[in-house]
């Protein structure tokens, strides 16, 4: 039975911010809330888009980190620490924006905890649009002639 060196010696787990990024957006995505929007370049219509997100991490070691005393001056971290997001979105129209965004938050929380043990300090919500939960494609042509 072989033994483990101790946590410091066996190094760092460190997650891309690109990675945070796509879990904040995928969270935000399977809110029940959320819609996504008609993308258009140049007039035209070229698809649809889910909420986008900037995520910036905080530096400094957080608490529980394996293995970094407060006198590092790496600022690397062995573990996870917090985030502010920026995110941007479309919401379902009629319904509360307030309870949306809570159970966003809600969700974005509980993905980064569980899935890289980050912790969401701050969230930034830019409601782009409303959109009806039935809304379907968009008409070909004018609906008035």
């Amino acid at each position: 039975m072989s033994t483990l060196p101790d946590p410091a010696e066996r190094g760092v787990l460190e997650i891309d911010p690109a990675v945070l990024r796509k879990i904040v957006e995928y969270a935000a995505d399977t809110a029940p809330a959320t819609r996504h929007r008609a993308r258009r370049v140049a007039g035209l219509d070229v698809g649809e888009s889910g909420p986008t997100a900037r995520v910036t991490r905080r530096s400094g070691p957080a608490r529980g980190t394996v293995g970094v005393t407060s006198d590092d001056t790496t600022g690397k971290t062995g573990d996870a620490g917090e985030v502010d997001v920026r995110l941007r979105l479309t919401l379902a129209h009629p319904g509360s924006v307030r309870a949306a965004v809570a159970e966003v938050r809600e969700r974005i929380d509980a993905d980064l905890r569980r899935t890289t043990g980050h912790r969401l300090r701050g969230l930034t919500v830019e409601v782009e649009a409303l959109r009806s939960g039935d809304a379907g494609p968009r008409p070909a042509s004018p609906r008035v002639q």
